[in-house]
This record gives C-alpha cells, structure tokens and sequence, in this order.
C-alpha cells in the first residue's frame, strides 16, 4: 500500500512586498527665495526613468529656477534634489554631470567663434582627469583623451544632423541648428537623464518638428530620461509622457500629458481659459 507523498506548504507570496520603484529624479520641497520674492514654493516632483517628461507654466512661475536648482547652478533655500535616490543637493553642477545629469539652456551658451566641433566637445573638461604639467607637455594618454572626446563629440554632430558642419565656424549656422548643437553638446556626454530649457524656444514649425524628432530618437536610442521645459504645448503634446505645471512657483497640476493639459486650473493659469493647445 503506498504513502501519499507529505504536503509541502506553499510560500505565503501575499507577504512579499514588491521593491518601491525609484524615481529617476526626484524634487521634495524646494523652495526658492530672492529677497522678499518666492520663485519655487515647496515644489515637489517624480520623473520615472525613461520617460519624457514636461515642465510648463505661464513667464515668470519658476521653471528656469527649478532647472538651475535641479543641475546645481542655484541652491534651494529649503528641499531636495534625488537622483536616482541619492541625495545631491550638496553636490556641484560637475559632480552631478559626472552622475550622467546633462543640460541645455534657454539661451544659447555657444561660442560662436569655434567650429562647431569644438562647441559640442567644451562640455568635457569636467570629465577630464589631467594636471598643469600633463597638459603644458601633452602626454600621449592625454592626446589619446583628446582624440576621443572629439571623436565622441563627431559622433553626437552625426546623431543630431549636424555631422557635415564639423570644422564650420558656429557663427555660420541658422539658428535652428545651433539649438540642435546645444543638444549634440549634451548628448556627447553621454548622459542618462537630459534637461532641456526650452528647446523649440525661437524656432520655425519646420525646425520645432526636426528637434522633436532628434529628442525622440535621443530617448528610444540612448534610453534617456528627459525632462523638459517647454511653451509650444504641441511640442509637448507630441513629446512628453506626463507632464508638470506650475503657476506662481507652485505645483497647480500633474500626471499625464493629456490628461493635464485639459485641466481647467491649466487652462485658466495658462493655455488661456477653454483652451487645450
């Protein structure tokens, strides 16, 4: 006569939690004061590796300031800046780009008398490791380095379209295509979450629909996270995954693109009242 085989418990899974998903990026609570002025007002924010994200909100409510707050150039008066969980609001604009944070700006911070190779490589320097002495007597290590970041930035140049305009002076291009050499610029530094400050900013229909379309690309090729600021609300439409709006430094709205877009507060605050863009 055979024994039935003993029953072996199952493991309880209603008991096993599942890990939190860290945010990409994460702002708790900053806050901004200039004097008697409060440009960002206990701002809080999640971005979710890989997504695109948007920033809007009417002139004036904070965002640019959010920015430089998020990369380093401005220190909050309270809150924090989270990447990727660590906590770096301490550190500097180098050590966060050197933790793959890279950034555009809403005005162009291009040399106009370098070639535009030159301009799109002039983001390394914090990424190099060479003394004084190294580079008066230009060891080979260091003009192996050389070489590389220049063929880096090539590559970044050829990514954005701009891989024919190499040894042109940045002065002789159209200004749509120094907004996409600003983007050339940080994507050669080859960076996990990107911040773009208003990059359609001055550009015709045309030269918004060839930058949106390298922003895709950027984020499908790379698997970036971007997060950006922007007032072409097709632009943003078309692009971000979900979307934040401030209004007088303060969060008014949040979540996704569409769904925030439509919000009446949105509306009044900023697309004009009724309106969706």
């Amino acid at each position: 006569m055979s024994t039935a085989p003993p029953e072996v418990p199952l493991p309880d899974i209603t008991a096993v939690e599942p890990a939190p998903v860290v945010p990409h990026l994460e702002v708790r609570g900053i806050t901004v004061r200039f004097g008697g002025v409060v440009a960002n007002n206990d701002v809080h924010l999640q971005i979710r590796r890989g997504s695109i994200a948007g920033l809007i909100g009417p002139n004036g409510a904070g965002k640019t300031t959010l920015f430089n707050v998020i990369t380093g150039a401005q220190p909050p008066t309270d809150g924090r800046v989270l990447l990727g969980g660590e906590d770096v609001t301490s550190l500097s604009r180098q050590e966060r780009a050197r933790r793959g944070m890279a950034r555009t700006f809403q005005n162009l911070s291009l040399v106009p008398s370098l070639s535009v190779l030159d301009n799109a490589t002039l983001g390394f320097g914090r990424f190099r490791r060479a003394g004084l002495v190294r580079a008066l007597v230009r060891s080979p290590g260091l003009r192996a380095q050389d070489r590389e970041m220049r063929e880096l930035g090539a590559a970044a140049l050829e990514f954005v379209g701009l891989g024919d305009a190499i040894g042109v002076a940045t002065s002789e291009l159209s200004y749509g295509d120094r907004r996409r050499l600003e983007i050339a610029r940080a994507l050669a530094c080859d960076p996990d979450l990107l911040l773009l400050d208003e990059p359609s900013a001055g550009m015709s229909p045309v030269e918004t629909g060839a930058l949106a379309d390298v922003i895709a690309r950027a984020h499908e090729r790379f698997g970036l996270t971007v997060f950006l600021v922007e007032h072409d609300m097709s632009f943003v439409r078309a692009l971000a995954d979900e979307c934040t709006v401030i209004e007088f430094g303060q969060v008014i709205a949040s979540g996704e693109t569409g769904a925030v877009l439509a919000d009446p507060r949105v509306a009044e605050a900023y697309l004009g009242t009724g309106a969706t863009g």
